[in-house]
């Protein structure tokens, strides 16, 4: 017959064992359980203001579920793509953002929404940091910025008399000129360097992408440069018109090549 031995577990080992379980139970308790939605908003608000941004997140998260279908969700679900922006987590943040701009449409918050994504996307070092260290932008700043620009687009086109239209107007025109100042910098790079043919490329990009900004009087400077070092004289004459009539008072015409104002100062 066939005997079954029962094995004694020690004593200590029984209570650490209970211990430990007592933890995990304790670990994954929701504190927030018993808390109604008007409580959970304040405690998340009191962690914003104390910059304590990763739990607002949590609890704001909570939030949107259980206020589900009312005002109080769509606030914490905006609040928590803020909180999200102040992490640095910009890929969360957007994300919060675009499925808000989804769920509700007819929001009369759509304004802050579309004004926070493009304050999520906006970095205003974007002309002055790269310009002055001559660090190239990554396509990944060109990205975002491009972004910037679209979600303040919608929002001056939808909402023109929002309280969010000014700034979104002014950060717009930030934009533009940083990225065509980029492009002008690079090209006048490549016409240091004697690659004509890449400077010409590089300010087609300025003068077509960024009509109107004050960098287009540089890069059509430097396409007379580079074509004149071609000897594309037809080529160079025609830009020449284009700058006499764009730019009548430019410093840049018969002077040959002068500082151009500082790209930053177009305010």
């Amino acid at each position: 017959m066939r005997v079954f031995r029962l094995s004694v577990v020690p004593a200590g080992l029984t209570i650490l064992v209970a211990l430990v379980l007592t933890a995990c139970a304790s670990a994954t308790k929701d504190n927030t359980a018993t808390w109604s939605t008007d409580k959970l908003y304040s405690e998340a608000k009191d962690e914003t203001k104390a910059g304590a941004w990763d739990k607002a997140i949590g609890l704001f998260d909570k939030l949107e579920g259980r206020a589900a279908g009312t005002t109080l969700s769509q606030q914490a679900q905006l609040e928590k793509a803020f909180a999200q922006f102040k992490t640095g987590d910009k890929i969360q943040a957007v994300a919060t953002l675009d499925r808000f701009l989804k769920l509700h449409p007819a929001s009369p918050a759509i304004d802050y929404a579309l004004y926070l994504k493009g304050l999520v996307n906006f970095n205003d070092n974007l002309g002055l940091f790269s310009f002055i260290t001559r660090q190239d932008l990554s396509e990944r700043d060109q990205k975002a910025a491009k972004d910037s620009y679209e979600a303040f687009r919608e929002l001056v086109n939808r909402f023109p008399e929002s309280k969010y239209t000014t700034d979104a107007r002014q950060r717009m025109t930030y934009i533009v000129n940083s990225l065509a100042s980029y492009e002008v910098h690079v090209a006048r790079y490549y016409f240091s360097r004697g690659a004509y043919v890449a400077a010409i490329n590089r300010a087609q990009v300025a003068i077509s992408d960024f009509q109107g900004v004050p960098a287009v009087e540089e890069a059509l400077e430097i396409l007379i440069q580079s074509y004149d070092a071609l000897g594309m004289i037809d080529l160079r004459n025609d830009s020449r018109r284009v700058l006499e009539k764009s730019f009548p008072q430019s410093v840049l015409l018969g002077k040959g090549r002068t500082e151009a104002k500082a790209w930053w100062k177009f305010w």
